[in-house]
């Protein structure tokens, strides 16, 4: 048996008895599965994986105990992967995500006990969308990742976790291209296109002298931590209570937000992003997008834009600009973006560190609890509001995404065979050919085994 001992800094280093307990595996808390669970995570930063069953499985054996002494706190990890450990140490980031996997979880029971209160006393002067918005204005603030008076400077690089060297190669240029201009960068924290701009990002400000102020934010949530553990690159990581609020942080945080060529969880955030851009609310508030991928990438982008009209008309081209193969001319409309974003901001007296000003419907922030009967009464039809049909696409893909990877998703499609997802004849037609391209291009799996589809298309019969 291995055991590594991790001394936790700062404010973390003092944990109220209560907040101790709940994370304990001696008097097996509320929250210690889940701390457990998310600290494995962590230190299997840098392996790759995409099935959070497969990793838990691999690692039956780990345990971790949070230890009170005279010192402070004293956080023991018993039987730590190996490649999270050298020389007797655990290596020094993992020990900082550590931290983070400690504050975020310990702070989630504190906020999650305040929040529902609200919610239940049913307050009147705060609607609940207005509750969850600032529920993560305090996670992001508690994990120090928002910065007073510093002009907009974050570009949010979504995409696929499971891509081919030469797309890697392409995401890492944009990242370089983008460091040089000393922007930082914000994504998901797994592998593939979350980490290959980080990494360019890191070279561009290594040329430009400005290692000590470059910012690489990974946010994530407790459902996909394990599938997709932080990659070594991340410098700030977030936990996230859900999916749901994981998105919401982004579009408030970031300032520019670049769309590589991905799967199901890229067509999620990419119609996260287009309900609120077709929200009627949102029609003069600044949230750029951003398409691109490199020259091989067309078709992909084709394919998507084909669908993304059938679904919307060809009026959907606005609400994004479209770059290929040209890593210096995203940079360059980022750049763009910032300065238009800082003047919006400014004169809108709205904050330069989080976009208050943008409008997230309640809809798209209720975590989506994905089985059999929430698939099958999504609307994927024409006859509703353009917005509410991309929430109804976006949620059809978030459960694709749940039976590929999540652990509650894999087992519900395990006992109960694939989700059933029904709608219009064209709507459903361009979502079989859409999965099928990811499916042919080897977007789904990291694991190269042979991908078994967890749903099913129904056309409606009219």
């Amino acid at each position: 048996m291995s055991i590594q001992v991790v001394w936790p800094s700062g404010s973390m280093a003092l944990l109220t008895q209560i907040e101790a307990d709940s994370i304990s595996n001696i008097y097996q808390g509320d929250l210690y599965s889940l701390y457990r669970n998310c600290s494995l995570a962590v230190l299997n930063s840098g392996n790759l994986t995409d099935n959070t069953k497969e990793m838990l499985e691999n690692f039956e054996n780990f345990d971790i105990n949070v230890v009170r002494t005279e010192r402070g706190l004293k956080i023991e990890l018993i039987n730590p992967p190996k490649s999270s450990v050298v020389d007797g140490q655990i290596i020094k980031s993992l020990r900082k995500h550590l931290y983070a996997v400690l504050r975020d979880i310990v702070q989630l029971n504190v906020y999650n006990t305040e929040f529902l209160k609200k919610l239940a006393g049913g307050d009147k002067d705060a609607p609940r969308r207005d509750l969850i918005t600032n529920y993560i204005f305090l996670i992001l603030r508690n994990a120090n990742v928002l910065t007073a008076g510093v002009k907009p400077n974050i570009a949010v690089c979504w995409g696929g976790h499971s891509i081919p060297p030469d797309e890697y190669d392409y995401a890492y240029h944009v990242g370089y291209a983008l460091g040089l201009r000393r922007i930082d960068i914000c994504t998901g924290c797994g592998p593939g296109v979350m980490e290959a701009p980080m990494k360019g990002a890191i070279m561009g400000h290594v040329l430009q002298c400005s290692t000590d102020k470059c910012r690489l934010l990974g946010l994530t949530e407790p459902s996909i931590i394990a599938a997709e553990p932080p990659n070594s690159m991340v410098s700030d990581l977030v936990i996230l209570p859900d999916i749901e609020k994981r998105l919401e942080a982004f579009v408030r945080l970031g300032h520019s937000i670049v769309i590589f060529p991905g799967g199901p969880g890229t067509a999620e955030e990419l119609l996260f992003i287009l309900a609120l851009k077709l929200h009627p609310d949102n029609r003069h508030t600044m949230l750029p997008l951003i398409l691109t991928g490199n020259e091989k990438c067309k078709k992909y982008f084709d394919t998507l834009e084909r669908f993304l009209v059938t679904c919307f008309g060809p009026e959907i081209k606005r609400c994004y600009t479209r770059i290929d193969n040209d890593p210096d001319a995203v940079a360059v409309e980022v750049r763009k973006n910032l300065d238009t974003v800082t003047d919006h901001r400014t004169l809108l007296h709205d904050s330069y560190c989080f976009n208050w000003t943008l409008t997230v419907p309640e809809v798209l922030q209720q975590p989506l609890k994905v089985n059999h009967e929430t698939m099958d009464k999504l609307v994927l039809r024409h006859d509703q509001e353009p917005w509410l049909l991309a929430v109804a696409l976006r949620n059809a893909f978030s459960g694709i995404v749940s039976g590929n990877v999540k652990e509650e998703g894999i087992r519900e499609v395990q006992e109960h065979g694939p989700f059933s997802l029904h709608g219009d004849s064209d709507i459903i037609e361009g979502m079989g050919q859409l999965m099928q391209d990811f499916i042919d291009q080897g977007r789904i799996l990291l694991s190269g085994r042979k991908y078994t589809p967890c749903y099913k298309f129904v056309e409606d019969k009219k």
